[in-house]
Parts: structure tokens; sequence; C-alpha cells
């Protein structure tokens, strides 16, 4: 089964490997706090900076999940509230949570301005320069990206926003269960004016432990190896980004033009709009759940539609764990059941 799920989705290839590795040479079962792990921790921390293209200054930690971050971000670097426009399910979900914890103000007095970089429910995407505008239009504010389709998938301008997350589980290639958060020094001095260090997960602990390669908790060791091992065999982040973009528009045009006669079309009609790294693709309820249904006794796991669109649509991964045989592969069978 060749798996286009949108998460979790693929993984590389090499990962039974190295968590077999893992097991074997008892890299699962050190202390997270000694020596041996913290190296592995520092590496992983390393890899990220170096093959994402992390800016000198900027901080990493690693928790559990991107919806952990939703909390992190409310609780450790939220003075009043939080602002979230949004295209989709997880963006209304974010803010939902998070103005449980920081209520809703006047819009005028958000200090947090909460952006999903890539809608995984629809398929759209907030392009950079849009949020160099977001930077402009809330000078004051900190600017908090939720980047779990896109981070490690295509390339950000990093100094555009204070505080990036995503889980490892879409263009990372991992199994879930890890998130890798990154976060500017002007969002660790925001939360050193708040102050909020209650909680394990709390913005200043993680700093405070991470600054050491160390966890605040007993992490997910296996997850952390798995991460060091993928950040040293991925190619540095510009290369990865030209491929899934033009891989991206090969996808955009095949559903314009191959598939232009059948029962499906692009759920986005904005090209500016759409994302990179999920395609989304529309029908009618019966044509969607029989292309659904056929595609996996054909081998092909096609993501589940989600949120409104639950029924009506059906999304397509376009992570770099994915080759382009499984892309090409895909394709040839869309254009025989179209």
């Amino acid at each position: 089964m060749i798996t286009f799920y949108p998460g979790p989705s693929k993984i590389y290839p090499q990962v039974a490997a190295w968590a077999a590795e893992a097991c074997t040479s008892g890299i699962v079962s050190m202390n997270h706090r000694s020596p041996e792990f913290m190296a592995v921790t520092e590496g992983a921390m390393r890899g990220v900076r170096d093959k994402l293209n992390v800016p000198e200054g900027y901080h990493l930690a690693f928790v559990s999940s991107a919806t952990e971050c939703w909390e992190i971000v409310a609780q450790s670097l939220t003075a009043q509230t939080s602002l979230h426009p949004y295209s989709g399910a997880f963006g209304k979900k974010w803010m939902d949570y998070a103005h449980r914890i920081k209520p809703p103000q006047q819009p005028d007095e958000a200090d947090v301005l909460c952006v999903v970089q890539n809608e995984t429910s629809n398929g759209t995407q907030v392009r950079m320069p849009a949020l160099g505008t977001f930077r402009q239009e809330f000078p004051d504010a900190l600017i908090a990206v939720d980047a779990v389709s896109s981070m490690a998938g295509i390339a950000f301008d990093w100094t555009l926003a204070d505080v990036w997350f995503a889980s490892v589980q879409k263009c990372f290639g991992l199994p879930a269960g890890l998130a890798v958060l990154i976060y500017s020094p002007r969002a660790l001095a925001r939360a050193e004016a708040i102050g909020e260090n209650n909680h394990y997960n709390s913005l200043l602990f993680l700093h405070e432990n991470f600054s050491k390669f160390q966890t605040p908790y007993t992490p997910n060791g296996l997850g952390i190896y798995l991460l060091d091992r993928v950040m040293q065999t991925v190619p540095p982040i510009a290369e990865t980004d030209a491929h899934i973009r033009q891989r991206a528009a090969d996808w955009y045009q095949f559903f314009e033009e191959a598939m232009a006669g059948s029962p499906f079309r692009l759920l986005i009609d904005e090209p500016e709009r759409r994302s990179d790294t999920v395609i989304a693709v529309t029908g009618s309820e019966a044509d969607i759940k029989a292309v659904k249904g056929a595609a996996k006794a054909a081998g092909f796991m096609l993501g589940n539609g989600y949120g409104d669109w639950k029924t009506t649509t059906f999304r397509i991964a376009n992570f770099p764990a994915i080759t382009d045989d499984d892309v090409a592969r895909l394709q040839a069978w869309l254009r025989g059941w179209g």
C-alpha cells in the first residue's frame, strides 16, 4: 500500500532500520539526562538548524505534538488574547482551544497573531508575502505559525514569525509522537516578561532544559533519535523546496488537464492560495467514496476529506518521503479510473 494520506503519512524507508538500531544499541533505554542521550538531542537540534536553515539566535525545543504547541503559545506567550485569521478546520480548532486558556477580547487587544501556514483540511496555504503583510500590520504582536504540513517540505522566511512548530509525521517523514518548536529571541523575551512557569511544558522551563540539550520530562527518545538520523540524510531545504513546489505544480496541472473530463476538480480555484504539500480534490459524495475505495483496492491510500469537506473531497499528500515513482503510479491509475 502506497499512502498519500496527509498525516500520518509515508515515512522514509530507512526508518525501520534506524528504529531497530536504536533498540539494539540501547538508545531507547538511555536516561534522558545522560551525556549519551544529550548528544542525540544536540545532534537532532543541530540537524534541524542546519538542514532547515534556521536563523542564528532562534531557539529549538522538542515536544509531543503541534497541538501541545497551541497550548504553549496560549499559556506562555499570550498576555491578553490571541487573534486567529483562519481558512479551515485546524485554524478554527486552534482558535477555539487557545481562547479556552486566554478568552477572546477586542481584536486590538490581541498580542499574539496565530496563523496556520498550511491548512491541511482544505489544501490552502499562507505564503511568505502574506506573512510579511501580517508582520507590517501587527508590528507589536508576536506571530505564531502552525506549519504542521509544510515544515521540512518547503522553505520559510523564519524572520517573518516568532514561533514556528510542526509535528514530524508529515514532511519530516517520521512516525507521529514528536514536534519541533522553533522560537525567536523576541518570543523568549515575551515569555520572560509574562513569567509563566507553572507547567512542565511552560516555554521558560522548556528553554532552560533545551539550552542544555536536556528535556523537562522523559521524552520520545526514539523519535528524537529518528529525527537526528533523518536530518543527517535529507538534502538542504532549498533543494527539497524546489522539488516539492515543482511536483505540486505538476499535480495541479494534472488535475486541470489530464483529469479535465473526470468527475473531479481542484477544491481551491485560486492558484495563489493552493498548498504545495496537500492537494485537495472535490467531487460528489458518491464519486469521492468510489474513487477512495477503488484506489485502496489498487494499493493507494488517498486522504479522506476533513471538516466541512469530509465527504466531498479527497486529499493527496505531496511530502518529501513520497517518491516521484509513487506519484507517477498514482497518476497513471487515476487516468485509467477517470
